[in-house]
């Protein structure tokens, strides 16, 4: 995927993998920074095992062989590569919004058709205030549409925000693809790199998550933390 390519070919890979954790609702790996991606669970449970080829043996692997696990079929691979790019990103503050994605897509989308792929915790209050919803979902919840449908329904939203795991399944570039050219588009969630390779791909906002306590971070992450209960990281958007 060269969306992908493009995200590996911009970072500095010369650091040293200092830890990897594996909890069941996000990864966590520390090289130069910490970086975090949704681990996905339900996803990883329905493929065939090993989940991990290596797994174990992952901190003797360099950086850049950690993040090109990105390409990887396997769901908990790819989310190690994921995480592992995020690590490797340099965030600078100063270019970025302390904004959630949630408050800026509600900004956005009054009185707009947007569409979501993925459900989030702000969905209700979206409802209230779009001129239509769709929230589109690998597992559908009451009132989601299937993925199958992302076809007919994103390129007729106003306004596009697509889950940072659409890079670990390896289908944000067709997201991207389905967008109006006139939509605005938001990749969000903690997976989501915080890198302006995204804005050549027609994106016009990151929301995503740096981690600026990573010890505490990671230890949320090894215990089952879901996102919320994740301390130790600060939401910031880089916008367009």
């Amino acid at each position: 995927m060269k969306i992908l390519d493009d995200l590996i070919s911009v970072v500095n890979s010369e650091a040293k993998v200092r830890d990897i954790r594996q909890g069941l609702f996000h990864t966590g790996v520390l090289t130069r920074n910490c970086g975090l991606a949704a681990t996905l669970p339900r996803d990883a449970l329905r493929q065939e095992p090993p989940l991990v080829k290596e797994s174990g043996l992952l901190l003797t692997k360099n950086a850049l062989e950690l993040a090109r696990m990105v390409y990887s079929e396997s769901i908990l691979e790819a989310v190690v590569g994921m995480a592992t790019i995020n690590s490797l990103l340099e965030i600078h503050e100063e270019s970025c919004d302390v904004l959630n994605a949630g408050d800026l897509i509600a900004e956005k989308g009054r009185d707009k058709r947007v569409a979501i792929v993925g459900h989030f915790p702000f969905i209700p209050k979206l409802r209230k205030i779009t001129k239509e919803l769709w929230v589109i979902e690998k597992n559908p919840q009451e009132g989601d549409f299937t993925e199958a449908e992302a076809e007919n329904l994103v390129p007729q939203a106003d306004i596009v925000g697509i889950t940072g795991t659409a890079f670990t399944n390896h289908t944000i570039e067709h997201l991207l693809s389905l967008c109006n050219p006139e939509a605005y588009v938001v990749i969000l969630g903690d997976t989501a790199p915080l890198s302006p390779v995204l804005f050549d791909y027609g994106v016009d906002a990151i929301s995503g998550t740096k981690v600026i306590e990573p010890e505490l971070a990671l230890r949320c992450v090894s215990q089952g933390a879901t996102y919320r209960q994740i301390k130790g990281i600060r939401q910031l958007t880089m916008m367009r």
